[in-house]
């Protein structure tokens, strides 16, 4: 192509200079478009394609073969592996090429052949991954995905479009979610669980289609969680999945419990479905 700056080429690298941070250590076989922002420190490694419209940020690594097209914006001290294709029109049908966005946050490990998709206008023109996760080899995020922070989605992991991923979210090799799914911060899914309802703030779930089996209690532990706070959640649970009721039901009589933090947010992630809850 004949506007494709490769930075083997001195002028090219003179053209771009002002783009490319100084410290940047950019590998001659990489090929970066006009317009690609390089922050301080970042390491792009051989035969990977950067196209134009995107930002890296300071400390970034990014290996050999990777594929980043823009509108994309990357943080700092991310780690993008091989083969991975980072920024890519979506699969809807309905897109038509329009400028919408991906912004991955920082601290994020992304590992080999991870496909990540832009928005489209249908939604908010904008797949948004937070800070501090691993998406490890293999996993796939649609358009208009929306991933916090801390999350760990193990390989094989294929979320469809629209769905909503909150907080220290773990999900279990081979997961796939139906489109439009919110998962609740802190929920867990075991290998191979197919979603196809949200699942609500601490549940851990299985099976195809998915069920629910109790909350994360190992991972509160884990989180400093005192006894008495996991007492209580284990009494949210039994509220919501053992006594019969329904939702609304359900948070009607959480409502009326001692208000904590972890139990509003339980309640507002039972609020927030669309799709009815994994039961």
């Amino acid at each position: 192509m004949s506007d494709t700056l490769s930075v083997t080429d001195s002028e090219a690298a003179k053209a771009v200079k002002a783009d490319i941070h100084p410290t940047a250590k950019v590998h001659p076989t990489a090929i970066v478009e006009p317009g690609v922002r390089i922050g301080e420190d970042v390491e792009v490694g051989p035969w990977t394609y950067i196209g134009s419209g995107v930002e890296v940020g300071m400390g970034t690594r990014i290996n050999s073969h990777v594929v980043i097209k823009g509108p994309t914006v990357i943080g700092k001290n991310n780690r993008i592996f091989q083969f991975s294709s980072v920024g890519e029109e979506c699969q809807d049908k309905k897109y038509a090429g329009e400028p919408t966005r991906l912004v991955i946050g920082d601290n994020n490990i992304i590992r080999e052949g991870c496909t990540i998709h832009r928005g489209t206008i249908q939604d908010q023109w904008l797949t948004s991954i937070g800070s501090n996760n691993l998406l490890m080899a293999y996993v796939h995020v649609a358009h208009d995905c929306v991933i916090g922070d801390n999350c760990i989605i193990a390989n094989n992991v294929a979320l469809a479009g629209h769905v909503i991923v909150g907080d220290s979210v773990i999900l279990g090799g081979y997961t796939t979610v139906h489109q439009f799914c919110k998962i609740g911060s802190f929920s867990m899914s075991a290998a191979h669980t197919a979603l196809f309802k949200d699942v609500p703030a601490f549940i851990m779930s299985s099976g195809n289609p998915a069920e629910a089996h109790g909350m994360n209690f190992e991972g509160m532990r884990r989180r400093g969680y005192a006894p008495e706070l996991i007492s209580k959640l284990r009494q949210c649970y039994k509220i919501i999945y053992r006594q019969g009721l329904r939702t609304a039901e359900a948070i009607d009589r959480l409502e009326s419990m001692e208000p904590l933090p972890e139990i509003q947010l339980l309640i507002d992630s039972l609020k927030s479905s669309t799709r009815g809850i994994t039961r």
